[in-house]
């Protein structure tokens, strides 16, 4: 089958179009005709070799996806031949061929297209998990979203509008990612490069007004986020973009304000989590994208020969929402 693969013969590694030997679906999985994947950071680190791929997954780039089941497993009974789905993978999105869990998949939104459902399953599910079972976002909470205008961050922003009386705040780099972030729901947008967010937050809600955080960057905002942190807030990490070493830690403020910091990735899960993920988020959630009170926020669509220049641009953090590679 075609795949894009990593070629490392270079200074820096860069990804072309190869072939791949084709995937057997076990008695649990599905084989999907992929249409669409989208693009995620953890690509780059993986493509970097410094994101070792878990045991079992494909070496194959790519951590989502939407196609057509061309193959159904022996104990798989939720979808059949034929079927448009999307899903969460482990690895082996950038072919044109994958296997999935029957539990891991969702059926695609007959309103969106292949492309627009490619860039729902990473975000949303991390969204999903960060916010809701991990940061315990209840009614009528603040909570703060870094990096607004990333994938999982527009995602963050949706999901949280979906909850009642909610204050949303976020951060981002430029004024067009911040007028996307209000278009979405956000409440507060702050421009990191040009005003301190703990400063912009105390003067439009007062002092420790943050119930949950949301953060991707990691260090350099660690004294921030526990300045604007509410008693009994969540710091939850998701990504450690900006570095993973602090200095100076007050104990104090965390004891005090009785403080919890959480962190999580989600392709190292169990199968067991991300199959309850899925069903969780569905049930709750997927009817939302047709009726449009979800949407997934695509900045770009890629051929996906053009793989490198779509990484490059996520590299340079130029986008806004998903990068999508199309046409396998």
């Amino acid at each position: 089958m075609k795949a894009l693969v990593v070629n490392s013969t270079s200074k820096f590694p860069v990804m072309i179009p190869g072939t791949h030997e084709n995937p057997v679906p076990g008695p649990n999985e599905l084989l999907v005709k992929i249409e669409a994947t989208a693009l995620n950071r953890a690509d780059l680190l993986q493509k970097a070799g410094n994101y070792p791929v878990p045991d079992g997954a494909s070496p194959i780039l790519g951590l989502e996806m939407a196609g057509v089941v061309e193959e159904t497993g022996s104990d798989t009974s939720r979808f059949k031949t034929g079927d448009h789905i999307m899903g969460l993978l482990p690895g082996g999105g950038y072919a044109e061929y994958c296997i999935i869990r029957d539990d891991h998949a969702m059926p695609k939104p007959e309103s969106l297209s292949f492309e627009e459902a490619a860039a729902i399953p990473e975000v949303f599910l991390t969204a999903f998990q960060g916010l809701f079972w991990i940061g315990e976002l209840f009614d009528d909470e603040t909570v703060l979203i870094h990096a607004g205008a990333s994938g999982v961050g527009s995602a963050a922003i949706q999901l949280a509008g979906q909850v009642s009386e909610t204050k949303i705040i976020t951060t981002a780099g430029s004024e067009s990612k911040l007028d996307m972030c209000r278009k979405l729901g956000a409440d507060l947008a702050i421009n990191y490069k040009e005003k301190s967010f703990e400063t912009e937050i105390e003067k439009e809600f007062g002092p420790t007004a943050v119930d949950v955080i949301i953060d991707f960057v990691g260090a350099p905002y660690w004294h921030q986020n526990i300045q604007v942190l509410a008693m009994d807030g969540r710091l939850v990490h998701l990504g450690l973009l900006g570095g993973s070493e602090v200095d100076n830690i007050d104990l104090g403020t965390i004891l005090r304000k009785r403080l919890s910091i959480r962190g999580s990735t989600l392709r190292n899960r169990s199968d067991e989590y991300k199959a309850l993920l899925t069903k969780e988020f569905t049930e709750r959630f997927l009817e939302s994208f047709d009726d449009g009170t979800l949407r997934p926020v695509i900045d770009s669509v890629y051929e996906w020969e053009e793989a490198e220049q779509a990484q490059q641009r996520m590299k340079q953090n130029k986008n806004a929402g998903k990068i999508v590679l199309t046409g396998m």
